[in-house]
């Protein structure tokens, strides 16, 4: 694969910005454009010379896009646009909702496997890096648990819920880790830890001219997988206190594997992320992983896959050669 790769964005937030700055830092891959369902003249690219067309143009250029980079919310973009667009591209995804990723896997796979194109879901840094690492302490540490925590950050997941909320004028939302919880795993206490345990929400919303503030924040905390699980608190603040306070996008986690490998030989592995831009780090993930789909998909190898089934030499543009001399 000597041919630059060409990729397509689709969806321009700021996911899709990420991407952008992402692809130019990746000599082997060009942009071929970004595709939207908004008016294109009213999106701005980094790259003013970039093409901004319509999502619907997109019929008529399967054979000049190697992989589409799919830069939607998980809530309700993505379960339509992975499949539909599987059907005609190979694909890449960041869809994040894990408790129905079995589903959303079986319909992309279905739409894949019939198109014979590639489609990489669910990738990104949780899930994504983090599914792996949680893997790997399961399968090199057999004898122990394994404890998963996220921020302090901005969920740019839950944020797009919060932001479909009927009432919502906007908001962001963010994930705070428990210290305590925290610091007993690192003892190897190993705790019994619930998902209230381990974490609380925090939303900050700007409610629509005459929205029912009591009913938003229902709606908000009531939400299932997203919110009614945690301890949510919703902060209704201004337009100007939200640019002005909650303009970033940080984020960041840990994934520790408390273990033992024979009685009183105690063994802890960790992962940490320290992110100062959530969207332009995911956004990573994601260009490495649309280079393997490419890959993947010349090679054959059709429908949809997730991080656990790609070798991690596919995600590199060095050849397996120079990974076995460089990095092993």
């Amino acid at each position: 694969m000597d041919a630059q790769l060409r990729i397509g964005i689709v969806g321009y937030g700021n996911l899709g910005q990420g991407v952008e700055r992402s692809l130019a830092m990746n000599p082997d891959m060009t942009l071929v454009g970004v595709f939207t369902r908004r008016d294109p003249g009213s999106v701005s690219t980094i790259d003013p010379t970039v093409s901004v067309r319509r999502i619907e143009e997109l019929d008529t250029l399967q054979d000049e896009i190697d992989v589409l980079i799919l830069c939607g919310g998980s809530k309700s973009d993505l379960p339509e646009q992975t499949p539909a667009l599987a059907a005609r591209f190979s694909v890449v995804d960041s869809f994040d909702t894990h408790t129905r990723i079995p589903e959303h896997f079986a319909a992309v796979d279905a739409a894949a496997r019939a198109a014979e194109t590639t489609a990489v879901i669910s990738t990104g840094w949780d899930p994504g890096l983090f599914s792996l690492q949680r893997l790997y302490g399961e399968a090199i540490l057999p004898q122990g648990e394994t404890y998963t925590f996220w921020g302090r950050g901005l969920s740019q997941g839950h944020s797009d819920a919060i932001r479909r909320v009927p009432g919502v004028a906007a908001g962001v939302q963010y994930t705070i880790p428990s210290d305590d919880a925290m610091a007993r795993v690192r003892a190897g206490d190993r705790p019994a830890l619930s998902t209230r345990d381990k974490h609380t929400r925090e939303c900050f919303v700007v409610l629509e001219d005459g929205a029912d503030q009591d009913a938003v924040r229902e709606a908000i905390v009531t939400m299932p997988d997203y919110f009614e699980p945690y301890d949510t608190t919703v902060h209704i603040v201004s337009a100007e206190e939200l640019a002005r306070d909650h303009a970033g996008v940080p984020h960041g986690g840990f994934v520790i594997r408390s273990a033992t490998t024979s009685e009183g030989v105690a063994q802890t592995v960790e992962f940490q992320l320290a992110l100062e831009s959530n969207p332009e780090f995911t956004a990573s993930v994601l260009v490495a992983y649309a280079r393997a789909a490419a890959r993947l998909s010349v090679s054959g190898d059709h429908g949809a896959k997730t991080p656990f089934d790609i070798a991690p030499g596919l995600l590199s543009p060095k050849s397996p050669e120079r990974l076995r001399a460089e990095l092993l």
